[in-house]
């Protein structure tokens, strides 16, 4: 596989929306990850010998992507919205407003919580975490949509805790 065809691997794989796509062939493996809007992070791994090398700096190029696509909406909420509180995510996830597909939401905007009150489900790793409400108040603004992924950190509701 030449350069070129590399290249316009990576060009469709960025028009198709994928996420993440492998390749692997008798003497070249190539894992293309894209990071949405970001750009496209490519680890390349050569004959068997090199393969450990390369897979242990794959995560290193992938990280900085990951913080920059949060580090925007941080900003944005804390400045907009001051005298609410913000609920964040304790971890890396998917994150479910409802239970499950047939059951309500858990919160809506302008239902009243108290402290220990679930929230939402944050999936990760196939463990489904609950993510109770450290603060009584009024939900004002959800902030992730249902079935979305979330960053470390990352604000999902605000509360009004007058």
């Amino acid at each position: 596989m030449d350069l070129k065809e590399i290249q316009n691997l990576i060009k469709f794989v960025a028009k198709s929306g994928a996420s993440e796509v492998k390749l692997e062939m008798e003497d070249i493996k190539i894992t293309i990850k894209t990071g949405g809007e970001e750009g496209t992070t490519i680890v390349q791994q050569m004959p068997m010998a090199a393969a450990p090398l390369l897979q242990a700096a794959a995560p290193v190029t992938s990280a900085p992507v990951v913080v920059e696509s949060a580090t925007p909406v941080a900003d944005n909420s804390g400045s907009d919205d001051s005298k609410y509180i913000t609920v964040k995510s304790p971890i890396i996830g998917t994150m479910y407003r409802k239970p499950s597909p047939d059951k309500p939401m858990f919160v809506e905007v302008g239902q009243t919580i108290a402290e220990g009150d679930v929230l939402c489900i944050i999936e990760a790793m196939k463990l489904f975490n609950e993510i109770e409400s450290e603060v009584s108040g009024k939900i004002v603004k959800i902030l992730v949509d249902d079935s979305s992924p979330v960053e470390f950190d990352q604000p999902l509701f605000l509360v009004d805790p007058s």
